[in-house]
């Protein structure tokens, strides 16, 4: 996939935050757009931003934790544009809470049913029409979801999930054309974290981050669409993740000490 202009790409999660990011940039390339999100007030505001930059563009609200809903987004996507290329599954939510001070663990469910059945379900529903086009599904992970990480145990588990589907699937796919890129960001820049939930199952309201010393959407997403054009089999977005992937296997316990004072820095 060299070129966007005129390929049909699915984005969930599209209202805010990275995938809303990443639609402006598909946008710019000529991508013709199905955006999905729960908000729909919001996630029309960004289709209309992209249809503003002059590319098509189709809003589907809808849960993905709710099969029908993703078998709705994506029946409705190709009978507009009469086709798939890509799939990106990035809805998903975030926890950031000791796994000792939970009080609560309903939200354990609720992650996995967002970060990674609403992506399987997702999938299940695309991969038809992504093994007619020859597309790419494109997974947006975490650096949670290669390695461990203290206070993200809810969150880290539901990404571990999502990478390990992605990667079986990427086996069964060989032959079929369709591509599998999974992408592992490290700390960027969201309204996701003021969603965080934390001990008590409550979103925080407030950002946990040092924001203005991590990566923006918007650089995560031009990360993504270069993964993207080549078909990309991992992205790890920061050189932290990356060393980080490599020394687990001969420095584990190091690589937890690094993952400890992320975690206390926070960015």
């Amino acid at each position: 996939m060299d070129t966007f202009q005129g390929k049909t790409v699915l984005i969930t999660g599209a209202s805010t935050g990275i995938g809303r990011a990443l639609a402006l940039e598909l946008a710019q390339r000529g991508a013709q757009l199905a955006l999905n999100a729960r908000d729909a007030d919001r996630l029309g505001e960004t289709a209309g931003r992209c249809a503003a930059a002059g590319t098509a563009v189709l809003a589907v609200p809808g849960d993905v934790t709710r099969p029908e809903d993703c078998r709705a987004m994506v029946a409705r996507t190709v009978e507009r544009f009469r086709t798939l290329d890509a799939l990106v599954n990035n809805a998903g939510m975030t926890m950031w809470a000791r796994f000792d001070a939970l009080t609560d663990l309903a939200p354990l469910e609720r992650l996995l049913a967002v970060n990674y059945l609403g992506a399987a379900y997702t999938t299940a529903a695309a991969l038809p029409y992504l093994k007619n086009s020859r597309g790419l599904i494109v997974a947006v992970a975490s650096i949670a979801g290669l390695t461990g990480v203290p206070e993200r145990t809810g969150y880290a588990a539901s990404k571990h999930a999502l990478v390990g589907f992605c990667e079986s699937l990427r086996i069964e796919l060989r032959g079929s054309g369709v591509d599998v890129t999974i992408v592992a960001p490290d700390f960027v820049k969201s309204e996701l974290h003021k969603g965080a939930l934390g001990a008590d199952g409550r979103p925080l309201g407030v950002s946990p981050m040092d924001e203005p010393h991590i990566m923006t959407s918007e650089q995560c997403a031009r990360l993504i669409v270069r993964a993207m054009s080549r078909r990309q089999r991992l992205l790890i977005t920061s050189r932290r993740g990356r060393l980080g992937r490599w020394a687990r296997l001969v420095a584990p316990a190091l690589v937890d000490r690094i993952a400890a004072r992320a975690i206390r820095l926070r960015r």
